[in-house]
């Protein structure tokens, strides 16, 4: 079995350190006595959305990461676009391609009738339903923190710059997580989440007909039935065959070299470098991947939140209050 190098307990001592200075702000008990059903009610929505599709489990997930990584965890994501801003729903990375709104909406409206009143903004819910997903999915739960506020403003340009694309190369998706404050760790452990994820043939096209010497034959031959060298751009396939189950065979797949996107399999080379020892030690030890996916889950969760008199609790998700 594969083992970390000897200084890995140094380090994740150091991220659990740095994980707790990150999440000061935010708290996991911060709605107890404020509204004690509102992670129950956010819970039975997403349970209930996520039995009837598996896949929103998924998006849900993606719409937290999405959210996070323009201007912090905000809520900005779900904005729609006004006469003073467009909003992040059509930049590249979300056009067509991020959904679930419609649930965060029925979450919304659940919660805020179990509060008697808005209570808990749309960043929170964003933060919740992504643990809710993981966990319904067959994921392990965490500690889950709440206390933000939502912003008051969204960024197409700021998605456009910072959302990392499904044809990154390493470097680029190392610095675009280096700077939100996230790791190398971090990286592979979120990474892992597309376990549960589902990916358009177009963004997947390039690297099996061309990555001919960094992707299995096989795999490569049985993917492009699905994906035709033209046409079917909208064609859907899972990121590892597991999709409806929240486990490690993705870290396995890249192994493998059976990643389906080209940024999925450029985190294993297979040249021994600190990237590959994770993905290796991370497919082999399920007990610790629970327990450090959740701690990058929070560090993520913890980019620069909106608290205290900042923001607002909006009463609609997609639109700020009057």
């Amino acid at each position: 079995m594969s083992s970390l190098p000897s200084n890995f307990l140094v380090v994740f001592t150091v991220v659990l350190s740095s994980c707790a200075s990150l999440m000061a702000q935010l708290n996991p008990h911060y709605y107890d006595k404020l509204c004690p059903q509102a992670l129950p009610t956010i819970k039975t929505v997403v349970e209930r959305a996520v039995a009837r599709e598996p896949r929103m489990g998924a998006s849900l997930l993606r719409l937290h990461f999405h959210d996070c990584f323009v201007n912090g965890c905000d809520g900005s994501i779900l904005l729609d676009d006004t006469a003073t801003f467009t909003g992040e729903k059509t930049a590249g990375p979300n056009n067509n391609s991020v959904r679930g709104f419609d649930v965060v909406d029925q979450i919304k409206a659940a919660v805020d009738k179990a509060c008697h009143g808005s209570i808990v903004s749309c960043a929170d819910i964003l933060a919740v339903a992504a643990h809710d997903s993981v966990v319904a999915l067959g994921g392990q739960p965490y500690n889950v923190q709440v206390g933000r506020r939502d912003a008051l403003t969204a960024s197409r340009a700021t998605a456009n710059k910072n959302i990392p694309s499904p044809f990154s190369n390493f470097q680029t998706l190392l610095s675009s997580f280096q700077s939100h404050g996230l790791t190398l760790k971090d990286l592979i452990l979120l990474s892992a989440s597309h376990t549960i994820g589902f990916a358009r043939c177009t963004t997947f096209r390039s690297r099996i007909y061309n990555e001919t010497k960094a992707i299995d034959a096989s795999f490569a031959a049985s993917v492009r039935a699905r994906c035709p060298p033209s046409g079917g751009d909208n064609n859907l396939l899972p990121l590892d065959p597991s999709a409806k189950a929240f486990d490690t065979a993705y870290l396995k797949d890249l192994i493998n070299k059976k990643g389906l996107l080209h940024s999925d399999q450029q985190l294993f080379k297979g040249d021994g470098s600190l990237g590959d020892e994770f993905v290796k030690y991370y497919s082999e030890h399920g007990v610790e991947f629970w327990r450090d996916f959740g701690v990058s889950m929070l560090r993520m969760g913890s980019i620069s939140p909106l608290t205290g008199r900042n923001g607002e609790i909006r009463k609609n998700c997609r639109k700020v209050n009057s």
